[in-house]
């Protein structure tokens, strides 16, 4: 009999696994979501995410049968929690490492809970250490079908990217309702943002 199919959202915190999640709901496929988590300033499109998702690690996996045919996020920490029985199909969000650094110390200083107890070089290290490992399991898993995908060539190139995703989970989705989620403007408005603040820390 062949094994239940569950597809799955996955990367580290700030990669754009957010985003790929509301993808995937515009090409057509269903999302297994609470809504707990409401939208804001650092994710104004939603965060898709499903509270017991959090629980993974202490064995609280009763919930994957139900996720069968849906797609939901885990973050790459929680994937080897996830249990046998059911074939996985994960989009691996990869972004550029000090992006995600800035995006999660921006989203860490609006909310008051910034914590530089631990540097941002430091963090990279732990960061890049993780995703090899991370990658590496994943290599290893015969029930996890894996598609990595970056965060910033998806922004600069949408379609290429919705059509290489849209094939890899069986070319059924709408390619076009897909790219219409995608929005490069405010990536490039945080690219403009960034170079300002360079020019004025060279001019000081």
């Amino acid at each position: 009999m062949n094994e239940p199919v569950v597809y799955i959202v996955s990367g580290l915190p700030r990669s754009g696994t957010s985003m790929m999640m509301k993808m995937l709901e515009a090409g057509g496929l269903p999302v297994l979501t609470d809504e707990l988590r409401e939208a804001d300033a650092d994710n104004p499109k939603g965060y898709y995410e499903f509270e017991r998702v959090k629980a993974l690690d202490k064995g609280d996996t009763a919930w994957v049968g139900a996720a069968a045919g849906h797609v939901v996020k885990v973050i790459s920490a929680l994937l080897k929690h996830l249990p046998a029985g059911f074939r996985y199909q994960v989009i691996f969000m990869q972004r550029a490492v000090p992006e995600m650094l800035r995006s999660q110390r921006k989203m860490m200083v609006r909310r008051g809970t910034d914590n530089t107890r631990v540097d941002d070089e430091e963090m990279a290290v732990l960061f890049e250490t993780h995703l090899r490992m991370v990658e590496k399991w994943l290599a290893n898993q015969a029930h996890f079908d894996v598609l990595y995908v970056s965060y910033n060539d998806m922004l600069v190139n949408p379609i290429e990217h919705a059509e290489t995703v849209a094939a890899f989970l069986g070319g059924e989705l709408n390619v076009e309702a897909m790219v219409d989620v995608v929005d490069p403007d405010l990536y490039r408005n945080r690219a403009a943002s960034r170079n300002a603040e360079r020019g004025v820390r060279n001019a000081e």
